[in-house]
């Protein structure tokens, strides 16, 4: 049930409902119970949620090694929500201490570690399903983890208000109730505001098969394609194509983007393109280049591990190249980037699915005035991961008060307004140039200042807090000597 809270499906209630059964079912378990307990109730909501995984993996592998790959993945993301079981019931007995303060600290301590421990996957965080209610307001102040809180704090209170004591349900009426009241009167602030006129934008969403791209023996049918659909927008301000638009290293179609450069140019407009390329020392970087008054580059810096990236030694990886055998890996661009400056703007970029992840964006404020996301869905096929990504986008522009531009190949491409709001949306799996329109915004929201700090030191004091008062409560029944 939990899986379709989040996009395409947007159920939001069950991010309340269905942790709230899973505390429920804990409250009859022993700690090993409740592990397994978690573990499937995690296996079914990745295997619901990001089935999409086999999609990309048996693009190019069997299928039985694609099968066993997604389901080692599902089953290593199930493990925490096993070990949050555990260590719940292992150290708290059914009580106001686990529903309230034990069980949603842990379990949002959980979350924010399977967001970034080796590499992270934070896909399916329970805030994300929030985007279109009152509890949006609170990204802003607190991010996604935030509001993962909230809702894990209003689940353990549905189970309070079925168990506990009179003073324990007007206590979980209260934490249930007055989180949305809060939100909805957050809703009003506008923490950033305009600082320059509008800029028109067209994004090239160009709807090619991902085994076309790379499998084709025609691939001036891609390059004609996409000059066609940009030739179709100029005279607008800004062009974008999505990640890895080129069939071929950008190295080897210079004259090719030269042209283009010219053409948009000599109608007032200016190009940014996803493209994947070779430094003059050999390595590789899954790219975005920003054509304004001088080229600038942004390197996707968080890769995909054993996608993008092989965990080999440098020595080794040199070695296969000189041996001309594959060392497909790309190389970070580091964290100190700036914004790409292009048609008057200043560009906050992430490449793909960096934009789960929140931390990536601040580091481009408060210099970036619009953020500016390129991606490659085409792996995922007809999929709910095009609308999950393009959901995790409206929360990126709801934490930093920022438009954000989505130009990806299948869709979902679009723009979105610093509240979320959804200003312009192409429809997936067609070919189309989606014009619109966005406006530079200045001022730090209090998440681009702290980050995801806040939700994580309200999840370890409410931890603190349950360790303590358990505590407190033994003191008070030892029997005197």
């Amino acid at each position: 049930m939990l899986a379709t809270a989040f996009a395409p499906q947007g159920w939001w209630p069950f991010a309340l409902l269905s942790p709230a059964l899973l505390l429920a079912l804990w409250e009859s378990a022993d700690a090993r119970r409740a592990a397994w307990l978690g573990f499937w109730f995690g296996l079914g909501l990745f295997a619901l949620g990001t089935y999409w995984l086999y999609n990309a993996i048996d693009l190019d592998a069997p299928a039985w090694l694609a099968l066993s790959a997604t389901l080692a993945l599902m089953g290593l993301m199930a493990t925490y929500h096993a070990l949050t079981g555990y260590w719940v019931v292992r150290f708290f007995r059914s009580g106001p201490l686990r529903w309230l303060l034990a069980a949603p600290g842990a379990w949002l301590l959980s979350e924010w570690l399977r967001g970034w421990l080796l590499s992270g996957f934070p896909w399916l965080t329970l805030g994300y399903s929030q985007t279109g209610t009152a509890l949006a307001h609170l990204a802003p102040l607190a991010g996604v983890y935030g509001i993962s809180l909230v809702l894990l704090a209003g689940a353990g209170a549905l189970v309070a208000l079925v168990r506990g004591t009179l003073r324990v349900r007007l206590i979980a009426s209260a934490v249930l109730i007055v989180p949305w009241l809060a939100a909805a009167a957050l809703g009003g602030i506008a923490w950033t505001h305009p600082s320059g006129p509008s800029t028109s934008v067209a994004i090239v969403q160009a709807n090619i098969p991902q085994q076309e791209k790379w499998h084709s023996l025609h691939p001036e049918r891609i390059l004609e394609r996409y000059q066609r659909m940009t030739e179709s927008a100029l005279g607008t301000r800004l062009i974008v194509w999505p990640e890895s638009a080129l069939p071929d290293l950008i190295n080897n179609l210079f004259p090719y983007v030269a042209r283009l450069d010219r053409a948009a140019r000599a109608h007032g407009s200016a190009l940014v393109l996803g493209a994947l390329r070779e430094s003059s020392s050999g390595n590789y970087y899954n790219s975005i280049l920003a054509l304004g008054r001088q080229a600038s580059w942004y390197d996707k810096d968080h890769l995909v591990p054993l996608v993008e990236i092989i965990p080999l030694p440098r020595f080794v990886r040199r070695w296969l190249r000189e041996m001309n055998l594959p060392s497909s890996s790309f190389t970070r661009g580091g964290p100190d980037q700036k914004p790409l400056p292009v048609a008057g703007l200043k560009l906050g970029p992430t490449v793909c699915y960096e934009v789960a992840y929140g931390g990536y964006m601040l580091r481009m404020l408060p210099e970036a005035d619009v953020l500016v996301n390129v991606t490659d869905d085409a792996w995922f096929g007809d999929s709910s991961e095009l609308a999950q990504q393009f959901q995790m986008a409206r929360m990126r522009t709801l934490e930093e008060g920022r438009y954000m531009i989505v130009a990806t190949d299948d869709g979902i491409s679009g723009v979105i307004g610093p509240q979320g709001q959804i200003i312009a949306e192409a429809p997936a799996m067609r070919a189309v140039v989606l014009k619109s329109a966005v406006i530079p915004m200045s001022g730090m929201t209090p998440f681009a200042r702290v980050g995801n700090g806040l939700a994580v030191l309200l999840a370890g004091a409410a931890l603190t807090a349950a360790f303590a008062l358990r505590r407190l409560g033994r003191r008070r029944t030892m029997p005197l000597p």
